[in-house]
């Protein structure tokens, strides 16, 4: 697996939130969204190719219970089952964090399924090929019903106007199987002034929906820090 980096944080995200986890974040994606926060995973993509054992022994020299498959798109990669088994073998919580473009054969112990909206494609005059692969990849609806049969399961969509909770309406709808209890919108951005102010009307807008509300304490405690 090409692999990016594997450190030792806090999860800022979601329903583990506040838990210390060992990230193992893959190189590689099959989407480029426009504020991606991670370009050295998918617009210029960097890694090193580790085998199975390799990442294994240097998750447990860690020595965490909780493990992130990220990236970039873990799911990309053959090899993430087998390392998903032997992870779990060694008794550690395994989460994956993915877009829900590709479904594998497995079960984890919590799928974090970040579904990306029509507002993520990059533009169409600067990118306009991966526009196009990137909206064309972006909804599959088939593997997020796969996923979420198969393991526990959050969806966190990335709200970056309050025009996109009507997208969100649409792919719940359309998904007709989500627990409304696992959906999560996070605001999107990597400054904590533009956070603050997006925080306002989304935690309203969530009371009023009965959504989860994700804010993305990974900025707040650590800045767009490589590593965190």
């Amino acid at each position: 697996m090409q692999i990016a980096e594997i450190y030792q944080s806090i999860q800022g995200e979601g329903l583990l939130a506040g838990t210390p986890s060992a990230f193992v974040r893959t190189s590689g994606c099959n989407l480029r969204c426009r504020w991606c926060d991670t370009p050295f995973t998918s617009w210029n993509p960097t890694g090193i190719e580790q085998s199975i054992e390799m990442i294994v022994d240097r998750v447990r020299l860690l020595a965490c219970r909780h493990v992130v498959l990220t990236g970039g798109e873990p799911l990309l990669f053959d090899e993430v089952v087998p390392l998903v088994h032997k992870l779990r073998d060694l008794s550690m919580h395994v989460t994956i964090e993915t877009a829900g473009t590709i479904s594998r054969d497995m079960q984890v112990d919590l799928m974090s399924i970040s579904p990306k909206l029509s507002g993520s494609a990059p533009s169409i005059d600067e990118h306009p090929l991966w526009y196009a692969r990137h909206n064309a990849a972006r909804h599959n609806k088939s593997a997020i019903v796969d996923l979420v049969r198969h393991s526990p399961y959050q969806i966190k969509f990335v709200i970056d106007h309050l025009n996109d909770v009507k997208e969100v309406d649409f792919w719940l709808a359309d998904l007709n199987c989500i627990d409304s209890r696992r959906v999560l919108l996070m605001p999107q951005g990597t400054d904590q002034i533009d956070l603050q102010e997006k925080d306002l009307w989304l935690t309203e807008l969530c009371t009023e929906r009965g959504f989860l509300f994700a804010p993305r304490h990974h900025i707040a405690w650590f800045g767009l820090t490589r590593g965190t």
